[in-house]
Protein backbone atom coordinates (compact mmCIF):
# COMPACT_ATOMS: atom_id res chain seq x y z
CA UNK A 1 0.00 0.00 0.00
CA UNK A 2 1.12 3.51 -0.95
CA UNK A 3 2.19 5.97 2.13
CA UNK A 4 0.55 9.07 0.94
CA UNK A 5 3.21 10.45 3.48
CA UNK A 6 5.94 9.41 1.30
CA UNK A 7 8.80 11.96 0.82
CA UNK A 8 12.56 11.70 -0.57
CA UNK A 9 14.43 9.86 1.95
CA UNK A 10 17.07 10.65 0.06
CA UNK A 11 18.02 14.10 -0.81
CA UNK A 12 19.24 14.42 -4.73
CA UNK A 13 21.87 17.37 -5.45
CA UNK A 14 19.35 18.04 -8.56
CA UNK A 15 15.95 18.06 -8.80
CA UNK A 16 14.02 14.91 -10.30
CA UNK A 17 12.82 15.70 -13.76
CA UNK A 18 9.09 15.11 -14.37
CA UNK A 19 7.46 15.45 -18.06
CA UNK A 20 3.59 15.25 -17.71
CA UNK A 21 2.14 14.35 -21.41
CA UNK A 22 -1.72 15.29 -21.90
CA UNK A 23 -3.76 16.61 -24.59
CA UNK A 24 -5.67 18.86 -21.81
CA UNK A 25 -4.60 21.90 -21.45
CA UNK A 26 -6.37 22.06 -17.75
CA UNK A 27 -4.22 18.93 -16.86
CA UNK A 28 -1.41 20.10 -18.04
CA UNK A 29 -1.15 23.50 -15.68
CA UNK A 30 -2.57 21.15 -12.89
CA UNK A 31 0.05 18.71 -13.03
CA UNK A 32 2.45 21.73 -13.07
CA UNK A 33 0.90 23.50 -9.54
CA UNK A 34 0.74 20.74 -7.89
CA UNK A 35 4.49 18.82 -8.86
CA UNK A 36 6.61 21.93 -9.81
CA UNK A 37 9.20 23.26 -6.32
CA UNK A 38 12.55 23.13 -5.38
CA UNK A 39 12.60 19.20 -5.78
CA UNK A 40 10.59 18.47 -9.36
CA UNK A 41 11.45 19.95 -12.56
CA UNK A 42 8.49 19.67 -14.75
CA UNK A 43 8.13 20.02 -18.70
CA UNK A 44 4.63 19.30 -20.50
CA UNK A 45 3.53 18.75 -23.76
CA UNK A 46 0.14 18.18 -25.32
CA UNK A 47 1.68 15.82 -28.09
CA UNK A 48 3.12 12.25 -27.75
CA UNK A 49 5.78 12.56 -30.77
CA UNK A 50 7.06 16.05 -29.42
CA UNK A 51 7.64 13.82 -26.05
CA UNK A 52 9.68 11.23 -27.59
CA UNK A 53 11.59 14.13 -29.35
CA UNK A 54 12.10 15.63 -25.56
CA UNK A 55 12.93 11.77 -24.68
CA UNK A 56 15.61 11.67 -27.31
CA UNK A 57 17.68 15.10 -25.90
CA UNK A 58 16.79 14.87 -22.40
CA UNK A 59 16.93 13.14 -19.63
CA UNK A 60 13.84 12.12 -17.15
CA UNK A 61 13.25 10.43 -14.31
CA UNK A 62 9.50 10.02 -14.87
CA UNK A 63 6.98 10.19 -17.35
CA UNK A 64 3.08 11.52 -16.15
CA UNK A 65 1.31 9.91 -19.11
CA UNK A 66 -2.88 10.25 -20.60
CA UNK A 67 -3.64 7.39 -21.64
CA UNK A 68 -6.33 8.64 -24.23
CA UNK A 69 -4.89 11.36 -26.72
CA UNK A 70 -4.91 11.72 -30.52
CA UNK A 71 -2.66 10.13 -33.15
CA UNK A 72 -0.74 8.46 -30.40
CA UNK A 73 -2.31 6.90 -27.38
CA UNK A 74 -0.54 6.49 -24.04
CA UNK A 75 -0.32 2.41 -24.58
CA UNK A 76 1.24 3.12 -27.79
CA UNK A 77 3.90 5.93 -26.62
CA UNK A 78 4.76 3.84 -23.89
CA UNK A 79 5.62 1.07 -25.58
CA UNK A 80 8.01 3.08 -27.88
CA UNK A 81 9.50 4.53 -25.02
CA UNK A 82 10.69 1.21 -24.14
CA UNK A 83 11.38 -0.48 -27.65
CA UNK A 84 12.36 2.35 -30.15
CA UNK A 85 14.52 4.76 -27.16
CA UNK A 86 14.75 0.99 -25.14
CA UNK A 87 14.92 3.29 -21.97
CA UNK A 88 13.68 0.27 -19.42
CA UNK A 89 14.41 2.21 -16.18
CA UNK A 90 12.13 5.69 -16.50
CA UNK A 91 9.59 5.51 -14.59
CA UNK A 92 6.04 5.85 -16.24
CA UNK A 93 2.93 6.89 -14.49
CA UNK A 94 -0.36 5.89 -16.75
CA UNK A 95 -3.21 8.55 -15.81
CA UNK A 96 -6.76 7.91 -17.11
CA UNK A 97 -9.94 8.96 -16.30
CA UNK A 98 -11.91 5.99 -17.07
CA UNK A 99 -12.98 3.06 -15.26
CA UNK A 100 -12.69 0.14 -17.09
CA UNK A 101 -11.32 -2.59 -15.24
CA UNK A 102 -8.84 -3.46 -17.71
CA UNK A 103 -6.99 -0.41 -17.86
CA UNK A 104 -4.60 -1.50 -15.25
CA UNK A 105 -3.82 -4.60 -16.51
CA UNK A 106 -3.54 -3.10 -20.05
CA UNK A 107 -0.96 -0.12 -18.53
CA UNK A 108 1.36 -2.32 -17.31
CA UNK A 109 1.68 -4.67 -20.64
CA UNK A 110 2.29 -1.77 -22.35
CA UNK A 111 5.50 -0.93 -20.32
CA UNK A 112 4.05 1.18 -17.58
CA UNK A 113 5.39 1.30 -13.49
CA UNK A 114 2.16 2.79 -11.93
CA UNK A 115 -1.33 3.57 -12.45
CA UNK A 116 -3.41 6.62 -11.34
CA UNK A 117 -7.12 7.38 -11.86
CA UNK A 118 -8.68 10.60 -12.77
CA UNK A 119 -9.51 12.44 -10.44
CA UNK A 120 -7.17 11.96 -8.46
CA UNK A 121 -5.99 13.88 -4.79
CA UNK A 122 -3.33 15.87 -5.18
CA UNK A 123 -1.15 15.20 -2.19
CA UNK A 124 -1.70 11.01 -4.01
CA UNK A 125 -0.17 12.66 -7.21
CA UNK A 126 2.83 14.02 -5.48
CA UNK A 127 3.55 10.98 -3.80
CA UNK A 128 2.92 8.77 -6.64
CA UNK A 129 5.61 11.28 -8.61
CA UNK A 130 8.38 11.09 -5.69
CA UNK A 131 8.33 7.41 -4.98
CA UNK A 132 8.67 6.66 -8.68
CA UNK A 133 11.86 9.45 -9.33
CA UNK A 134 13.59 8.18 -5.77
CA UNK A 135 13.49 4.31 -7.59
CA UNK A 136 14.88 5.63 -11.09
CA UNK A 137 17.45 7.51 -9.31
CA UNK A 138 18.29 4.53 -7.12
CA UNK A 139 18.08 2.16 -10.49
CA UNK A 140 20.93 5.06 -12.16
CA UNK A 141 23.13 4.66 -9.25
CA UNK A 142 23.18 0.79 -9.12
CA UNK A 143 23.55 0.74 -12.65
CA UNK A 144 26.90 3.50 -12.74
CA UNK A 145 27.93 1.25 -9.90
CA UNK A 146 27.88 -1.76 -11.48
CA UNK A 147 29.30 -0.19 -15.09
CA UNK A 148 31.88 1.02 -12.84
CA UNK A 149 33.09 -2.48 -11.55
CA UNK A 150 32.88 -4.26 -15.27
CA UNK A 151 34.62 -1.32 -16.04
CA UNK A 152 37.53 -2.25 -13.28
CA UNK A 153 37.02 -5.53 -14.42
CA UNK A 154 37.93 -4.89 -18.01
CA UNK A 155 40.99 -3.25 -16.59
CA UNK A 156 42.40 -6.49 -15.12
CA UNK A 157 41.21 -8.27 -18.52
CA UNK A 158 43.34 -5.38 -20.07
CA UNK A 159 46.61 -6.30 -18.05
CA UNK A 160 46.99 -9.72 -20.04
CA UNK A 161 47.92 -9.26 -23.84
CA UNK A 162 47.51 -13.33 -24.53
CA UNK A 163 43.35 -13.54 -23.15
CA UNK A 164 42.36 -11.34 -25.95
CA UNK A 165 38.26 -11.13 -25.13
CA UNK A 166 37.95 -13.70 -22.36
CA UNK A 167 35.79 -11.93 -20.29
CA UNK A 168 32.95 -11.60 -23.77
CA UNK A 169 33.60 -15.71 -24.30
CA UNK A 170 33.51 -16.54 -20.95
CA UNK A 171 29.68 -14.50 -20.69
CA UNK A 172 28.70 -16.17 -23.35
CA UNK A 173 29.25 -19.89 -23.23
CA UNK A 174 28.56 -19.70 -19.32
CA UNK A 175 24.86 -18.75 -20.75
CA UNK A 176 24.56 -21.20 -23.04
CA UNK A 177 25.27 -23.70 -20.83
CA UNK A 178 23.30 -22.32 -18.01
CA UNK A 179 20.39 -22.24 -20.95
CA UNK A 180 20.95 -25.85 -21.60
CA UNK A 181 20.63 -26.84 -17.98
CA UNK A 182 17.44 -25.43 -17.56
CA UNK A 183 18.28 -22.17 -15.45
CA UNK A 184 16.32 -19.54 -14.65
CA UNK A 185 16.66 -15.86 -16.04
CA UNK A 186 18.40 -14.88 -12.91
CA UNK A 187 21.00 -17.57 -12.85
CA UNK A 188 22.28 -16.82 -16.50
CA UNK A 189 22.60 -13.40 -15.69
CA UNK A 190 24.54 -14.16 -12.58
CA UNK A 191 26.36 -16.23 -14.88
CA UNK A 192 26.71 -13.74 -17.18
CA UNK A 193 27.71 -10.93 -15.01
CA UNK A 194 30.62 -13.64 -13.29
CA UNK A 195 32.33 -13.94 -16.62
CA UNK A 196 33.11 -10.03 -16.42
CA UNK A 197 34.14 -10.06 -12.83
CA UNK A 198 35.18 -13.53 -11.78
CA UNK A 199 38.84 -12.03 -11.82
CA UNK A 200 38.00 -8.64 -10.27
CA UNK A 201 39.82 -9.52 -7.01
CA UNK A 202 43.69 -9.18 -9.17
CA UNK A 203 43.35 -5.58 -8.71
CA UNK A 204 44.36 -5.69 -5.39
CA UNK A 205 47.17 -8.71 -6.32
CA UNK A 206 50.28 -6.75 -6.80
CA UNK A 207 51.56 -6.90 -10.70
CA UNK A 208 54.95 -8.44 -10.00
CA UNK A 209 52.94 -11.66 -8.88
CA UNK A 210 50.13 -11.16 -11.38
CA UNK A 211 52.17 -10.54 -14.17
CA UNK A 212 55.27 -12.32 -13.83
CA UNK A 213 56.37 -14.88 -16.32
CA UNK A 214 58.03 -17.56 -14.68
CA UNK A 215 56.37 -19.84 -12.51
CA UNK A 216 54.98 -18.58 -8.80
CA UNK A 217 57.03 -19.67 -5.59
CA UNK A 218 54.24 -20.63 -2.92
CA UNK A 219 54.76 -17.42 -1.42
CA UNK A 220 53.47 -15.92 -4.25
CA UNK A 221 50.90 -18.33 -4.58
CA UNK A 222 49.14 -17.48 -1.00
CA UNK A 223 49.18 -14.25 -2.62
CA UNK A 224 47.52 -14.97 -5.59
CA UNK A 225 44.93 -17.48 -4.13
CA UNK A 226 43.63 -13.92 -2.44
CA UNK A 227 42.28 -13.00 -5.66
CA UNK A 228 39.07 -14.77 -4.96
CA UNK A 229 38.31 -13.57 -1.44
CA UNK A 230 38.83 -9.71 -2.64
CA UNK A 231 36.87 -9.89 -5.51
CA UNK A 232 33.98 -11.50 -3.58
CA UNK A 233 34.14 -8.53 -1.01
CA UNK A 234 34.81 -5.96 -3.80
CA UNK A 235 31.23 -6.93 -5.17
CA UNK A 236 29.46 -8.22 -1.34
CA UNK A 237 27.56 -4.87 -1.21
CA UNK A 238 25.78 -4.81 -4.73
CA UNK A 239 22.39 -6.43 -4.50
CA UNK A 240 22.45 -6.72 -8.31
CA UNK A 241 25.76 -9.06 -8.54
CA UNK A 242 24.23 -11.33 -4.80
CA UNK A 243 24.10 -14.18 -7.37
CA UNK A 244 27.22 -13.63 -9.09
CA UNK A 245 29.42 -13.40 -5.78
CA UNK A 246 29.56 -16.83 -5.26
CA UNK A 247 31.27 -17.67 -8.49
CA UNK A 248 34.00 -15.22 -7.58
CA UNK A 249 34.69 -16.30 -4.88
CA UNK A 250 34.30 -19.91 -5.33
CA UNK A 251 35.52 -20.54 -9.07
CA UNK A 252 38.64 -22.14 -8.30
CA UNK A 253 37.27 -24.60 -5.83
CA UNK A 254 37.67 -27.86 -6.66
CA UNK A 255 34.83 -31.12 -6.65
CA UNK A 256 37.30 -33.16 -4.09
CA UNK A 257 37.60 -30.41 -1.87
CA UNK A 258 41.74 -29.68 -2.92
CA UNK A 259 40.95 -26.03 -4.19
CA UNK A 260 40.70 -22.67 -2.62
CA UNK A 261 40.00 -20.80 -1.09
CA UNK A 262 37.73 -22.48 1.44
CA UNK A 263 38.53 -26.20 0.22
CA UNK A 264 34.81 -26.76 -0.43
CA UNK A 265 34.03 -30.53 -1.42
CA UNK A 266 31.23 -31.76 -4.21
CA UNK A 267 28.19 -29.49 -3.81
CA UNK A 268 29.09 -27.62 -0.89
CA UNK A 269 30.52 -25.73 -3.91
CA UNK A 270 27.64 -23.37 -5.11
CA UNK A 271 26.09 -24.43 -8.57
CA UNK A 272 27.08 -21.71 -10.36
CA UNK A 273 30.36 -21.31 -9.15
CA UNK A 274 30.75 -25.30 -10.64
CA UNK A 275 28.90 -24.43 -13.92
CA UNK A 276 31.26 -20.92 -14.27
CA UNK A 277 34.41 -23.54 -13.37
CA UNK A 278 34.19 -26.15 -16.47
CA UNK A 279 34.05 -23.21 -19.07
CA UNK A 280 36.56 -21.42 -17.28
CA UNK A 281 39.19 -24.25 -18.06
CA UNK A 282 37.64 -24.96 -21.38
CA UNK A 283 38.75 -21.14 -22.42
CA UNK A 284 41.46 -21.77 -21.19
CA UNK A 285 42.27 -24.76 -22.95
CA UNK A 286 40.81 -23.79 -26.06
CA UNK A 287 42.56 -20.68 -26.21
CA UNK A 288 46.23 -19.04 -26.98
CA UNK A 289 47.44 -17.98 -23.47
CA UNK A 290 51.10 -16.07 -23.00
CA UNK A 291 52.27 -19.54 -21.88
CA UNK A 292 50.10 -22.06 -24.68
CA UNK A 293 49.18 -22.43 -27.94
CA UNK A 294 45.01 -23.27 -28.42
CA UNK A 295 44.74 -26.90 -27.85
CA UNK A 296 42.67 -29.00 -30.63
CA UNK A 297 38.71 -29.11 -29.74
CA UNK A 298 39.38 -33.33 -29.36
CA UNK A 299 42.53 -32.97 -27.36
CA UNK A 300 40.49 -30.54 -24.79
CA UNK A 301 37.67 -32.69 -24.09
CA UNK A 302 40.00 -35.32 -23.20
CA UNK A 303 41.69 -33.45 -20.65
CA UNK A 304 38.18 -31.77 -19.18
CA UNK A 305 37.23 -35.40 -19.17
CA UNK A 306 40.61 -36.42 -17.36
CA UNK A 307 40.22 -33.97 -14.81
CA UNK A 308 36.54 -34.89 -13.86
CA UNK A 309 37.55 -38.50 -13.74
CA UNK A 310 40.28 -37.15 -11.25
CA UNK A 311 38.10 -35.29 -8.79
CA UNK A 312 38.66 -31.84 -10.18
CA UNK A 313 35.33 -30.71 -11.43
CA UNK A 314 32.09 -31.73 -11.06
CA UNK A 315 31.50 -34.81 -13.10
CA UNK A 316 27.73 -34.54 -14.10
CA UNK A 317 28.34 -31.04 -15.44
CA UNK A 318 31.40 -32.13 -17.41
CA UNK A 319 29.30 -34.68 -19.03
CA UNK A 320 26.81 -32.26 -19.83
CA UNK A 321 29.16 -29.56 -21.17
CA UNK A 322 31.03 -32.01 -22.83
CA UNK A 323 27.78 -32.75 -24.73
CA UNK A 324 27.34 -29.62 -25.95
CA UNK A 325 31.19 -29.38 -27.15
CA UNK A 326 29.96 -32.49 -29.32
CA UNK A 327 27.67 -32.10 -30.76
CA UNK A 328 25.86 -28.46 -30.86
CA UNK A 329 30.01 -26.51 -30.85
CA UNK A 330 28.16 -23.61 -32.62
CA UNK A 331 26.20 -22.66 -29.62
CA UNK A 332 29.53 -21.78 -27.96
CA UNK A 333 30.51 -19.36 -31.06
CA UNK A 334 30.47 -16.24 -29.65
CA UNK A 335 28.47 -13.35 -31.81
CA UNK A 336 30.36 -10.44 -32.81
CA UNK A 337 27.82 -8.14 -30.39
CA UNK A 338 29.09 -9.34 -27.55
CA UNK A 339 32.79 -7.37 -28.22
CA UNK A 340 31.24 -4.64 -26.74
CA UNK A 341 31.22 -5.72 -22.82
CA UNK A 342 29.46 -3.92 -19.99
CA UNK A 343 31.17 -1.21 -18.86
CA UNK A 344 32.86 -0.99 -21.86
CA UNK A 345 31.99 2.87 -22.58
CA UNK A 346 33.71 3.74 -19.04
CA UNK A 347 36.46 1.59 -19.84
CA UNK A 348 37.64 3.65 -23.05
CA UNK A 349 36.34 6.63 -21.62
CA UNK A 350 39.57 6.04 -18.88
CA UNK A 351 41.57 5.06 -21.84
CA UNK A 352 41.27 8.57 -23.26
CA UNK A 353 42.23 9.95 -20.59
CA UNK A 354 45.50 8.94 -20.75
CA UNK A 355 45.93 7.63 -17.59
CA UNK A 356 46.32 4.35 -19.43
CA UNK A 357 48.53 4.22 -22.04
CA UNK A 358 47.04 1.71 -24.04
CA UNK A 359 47.01 0.20 -27.26
CA UNK A 360 44.64 -2.73 -28.17
CA UNK A 361 46.64 -5.81 -28.99
CA UNK A 362 49.74 -4.99 -28.54
CA UNK A 363 50.41 -2.84 -24.93
CA UNK A 364 48.86 -2.07 -21.75
CA UNK A 365 50.63 -0.12 -18.77
CA UNK A 366 49.51 2.18 -16.08
CA UNK A 367 51.30 5.25 -16.67
CA UNK A 368 52.96 5.88 -13.44
CA UNK A 369 53.13 9.56 -11.96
Amino acid sequence: MLNLQTTTAIKWSTPFRVLVVDDDPIHLRLSQQVLADRQVEVSVTDSAHEALSLMRNKSFDVVLLDKSMPIMDGYELCRAIRNDLGDHFLQIIMVTASNEMNELSSSLEAGANDFIRKPYRNDELRARVLAAANHKRLTDQLDSAESMLFALARMVEAKDLHTGNHCARLSHTAVVFGRELGLSEEEQLALYRGGVLHDLGKLGIPDSILLKRGALTEAEWTVMRQHTTIGARLCAGLKSVVLTVPIIQSHHERWDGSGYPHGLKGEAIPLLARIFQIVDIYDALISERSYKKALPRDEVVNIMASEAAEGWLDPSLVAQFLDIVHNRPELLEVPESMEEQLGGNIFDDIVKTGVLDWDKGSQFELVMQ
